[in-house]
């Protein structure tokens, strides 16, 4: 005799969490369009205080906007790059980051709230309780990291660290990958009560992971400002690498630290990654998730004329940010088609 899912049961809402998440997923990537644009504007050290309560409500009067601005006199950045800004300048990049950190707080309430009513109301399928809050405790990590980051531009540095930069977006974009394959476990659920969570398998893991790599290239390349090393594609200058270039030892550390090495990674790591998301979106396909493969091409086509794009153009921000944007589609599109491929594997 048939059974359903041990998830499955009459009183539980699958679909709607399942919709909830998506929502949540949307606003994420609005989060890293955002953060994009903070990055590039160079706003992300214009906050120089941590205070995920009292910081949601920003200077409203002269004397407090003088005090912002005066904290901010205090650290390298305003010292050796910004000096003689006016207020007005000020306010133009406490405006990114101060979104950057409001967007943060909403995304906390629209997941932890709804978590608690679905939870008190006893709909949240069996199973995916522990899921749910797992990822609401990257969230507040994730916060954590944020200001971990933050921090490591305010005493000595005239900016972030770019490790802590691919450490912050990495976990957003891993917690987004997280909503999104839960989301997709209730959604099939909730059409098949007697559907299981999906298993990844090592190949869909393999894509993903090459995914993740080319990411964390990406951030690499905007923490160290690699991007502005050269504008021309595919060679750098004249070379397919340029002669000459100053090195670091060990050796390993210009895969991390060398910005002409790391803008040279994040080129040509590009390919890899799009045979391999190519490769799923075939066997995705092949799952009947026909739909879901061409959008998967389509954005992997995209991200590599964006990336192109974006350096033609020295950075214009509006490409970059496009470029970042597509990046979180990217991941997006990759974790539907390897959840496609391993749910017919489950």
């Amino acid at each position: 005799m048939l059974q359903a899912s041990p998830g499955f049961s009459l009183s539980t809402r699958p679909a709607a969490i399942a919709r909830w998440l998506y929502v949540v997923a949307a606003l994420i990537v609005a989060m890293v369009v955002v953060g994009g644009i903070t990055r590039l504007t160079e706003s992300g050290l214009s906050i120089t205080q941590w205070k995920p309560i009292s910081g949601v409500v920003p200077p409203l009067n002269d004397a407090q906007w003088q005090a912002e601005f005066a904290n901010y006199q205090r650290i390298p950045e305003y010292q050796q790059l910004n000096r003689g800004m006016t207020l007005a300048g000020f306010k133009a990049i406490f405006f990114w980051e101060y979104v950057h950190r409001l967007l943060g707080r909403v995304i906390g309430l629209a997941f932890a709230i709804p978590l608690v009513w679905f939870a008190v109301k006893r709909q949240i399928p069996r199973g995916y309780g522990w899921r749910l809050t797992a990822l609401l405790a990257l969230g507040g990590l994730q916060g954590a990291i944020g200001w971990w980051m933050v921090a490591s531009g305010l005493s000595v540095r005239t900016d972030v660290s770019h490790l802590r930069l691919a450490t912050h977006l990495g976990t957003a974009l891993f917690i987004l990958g997280g909503i999104v394959w839960t989301a997709r476990d209730l959604t099939a659920l909730a059409a098949n009560p007697l559907a299981h969570p999906a298993r990844l398998g090592v190949g869909p893991a393999l894509a993903i992971g090459a995914l993740a790599v080319q990411i964390v290239f990406g951030a690499f390349t905007a923490g160290l400002d690699a991007g502005y090393a050269f504008s021309s594609w595919p060679l750098m200058g004249d070379a397919l690498f340029p002669a000459n270039v100053p090195m670091v030892t060990p050796a390993w550390r210009n895969a991390i630290d060398n910005p002409i090495v790391v803008q040279f990674l994040h080129r040509w790591i590009a390919f890899a990654a799009a045979g391999a998301l190519v490769w799923l979106a075939y066997r995705a396909r092949a799952a009947r998730a026909g739909g879901v493969a061409a959008v998967l091409v389509g954005l992997v086509g995209l991200q590599i004329a964006l990336g192109i794009a974006t350096l033609l153009s020295g950075v214009e921000i509006v490409v970059a940010v496009a470029h970042q944007a597509n990046a979180a589609l990217l991941l997006i599109a990759t974790v539907v088609a390897a959840h496609a491929v391993s749910l017919r594997r489950a």
